[in-house]
């Protein structure tokens, strides 16, 4: 018997498990349940032996999840073709709701022989671990604002009220502090609460510091550099776009990253009638907030700033060009849409928009150093 020149794998990863499937390219063929294996690196390594010795080509995929990148950079070692997947991309039947292991395996190996799969972009290590920093100093910041809020509700339950003004300073602080509570159990929350507060500003501080000075030996220094250029841009700014979607020269063209951030608008097409809605907010979130925030800049009229030329300075000619030519264009542009009676909301989205485009030309202009 002939054998099949692919063979599509799909696996269903767990913790302490990996359910694995897999169907042959030949017309006709049936998804075949191999069962479960281990999740060390000598098992992923001795599927994949198993199945060449059926076919020398294969194709494994598995779903993107908790469980990191590890699976892919092990099964890339063996020189396989290895696809994650985005879970909320996943074709799937309606009233279906048996779920299983081996009914998860299933479905990926026939769905990718078919080309009905989205992969997502995995990271290089070094990459990914800019992105964790800045994923950690994002979950710093909201676990301050929320601390804040909880020290904010407690103290109003009790009526503790501040004279002064009601900010976070070292003197609100010292004050809250130094409040007293009717009981000493009441008394240690509000402790705690003050110590909590005090706490993640440092933290926030280290991790921010941090993720600036590993800019310079990181192989994307030179995108994070030239987009420092555009106005609203500054280094975290732009350190969290680039750790988030990595080489941003990878796509073709700007529209496709701008629908990876889901920053185009939903949309609603039946007969001859078109309606448009919010934003998708599909794709990474810290980054989209992060563009969104830089794009509030474009709210005033293009002209040189103070601190812009100093980063515009070491720059090649052609990323000046750019950045001027964006500042003109984008601050024109919401000076327009607002003069139609537009939100401003809707409108820092549409410049967030062409923001993206504006950070792709950039990266086109500026050589990568390889990875390490």
């Amino acid at each position: 018997m002939k054998q099949s020149r692919t063979l599509y794998v799909g696996m269903d990863v767990h913790t302490e498990s990996i359910a694995v499937a897999s169907m042959a390219q030949d017309h006709g063929a049936a998804v075949v349940s191999l069962g479960p294996v281990g999740t060390r690196p000598g098992d992923s390594a001795k599927l994949s032996r198993q199945l060449q010795s059926k076919s020398p080509q294969l194709v494994l995929v598995y779903e993107a999840g908790p469980c990191g990148s590890w699976l892919y950079r092990s099964l890339m070692k063996t020189g396989d073709v290895c696809w994650g997947v985005a879970p909320s991309l996943m074709p799937t039947k309606a009233g279906d709701r048996v779920t299983t292991d081996r009914r998860d395996a299933m479905p990926l190996a026939r769905l990718m022989r078919s080309g009905d799969l989205t992969p997502v972009y995995v990271p290089a290590v070094d990459d990914e671990a800019r992105r964790d920093r800045s994923r950690a100093r994002e979950e710093t910041l909201r676990d301050l604002q929320a601390a804040k809020l909880r020290l904010t509700a407690f103290l109003l339950r009790h009526d503790i009220r501040y004279t002064g003004r009601a900010n976070w300073s070292p003197a609100p602080l010292r004050w809250r502090s130094e409040g007293r509570c009717p009981t000493p159990a009441q008394q240690m929350v509000l402790q705690e609460d003050v110590q909590t507060v005090t706490a993640q500003p440092a933290r926030f501080q280290r991790l921010e510091q941090a993720l600036h000075e590993q800019v310079h030996p990181w192989r994307l220094a030179p995108v994070v550099e030239a987009l420092q250029a555009l106005r609203g841009v500054q280094c975290t700014v732009a350190v969290t776009t680039v750790a988030a979607r990595g080489d941003l020269t990878r796509f073709d063209h700007p529209r496709q990253r701008m629908h990876s951030l889901g920053l185009t608008p939903s949309a609603y097409a039946s007969g001859g009638r078109r309606q448009q809605g919010g934003m998708t907010k599909t794709g990474n979130t810290p980054a989209r907030r992060a563009l969104v925030e830089g794009a509030w800049a474009f709210r005033y009229p293009a002209k040189g700033s103070r601190h812009l030329p100093l980063r515009l300075a070491k720059l090649p000619a052609a990323i000046q060009a750019i950045s001027w030519q964006a500042q003109v264009r984008l601050c024109t542009r919401y000076r327009h849409l607002m003069a139609q009676g537009k939100n401003a909301h809707q409108v820092v989205v549409a410049i967030a928009r062409e923001l993206r485009a504006f950070m792709w030309a950039m990266a086109k202009q500026v050589a990568v150093r390889p990875q390490a």
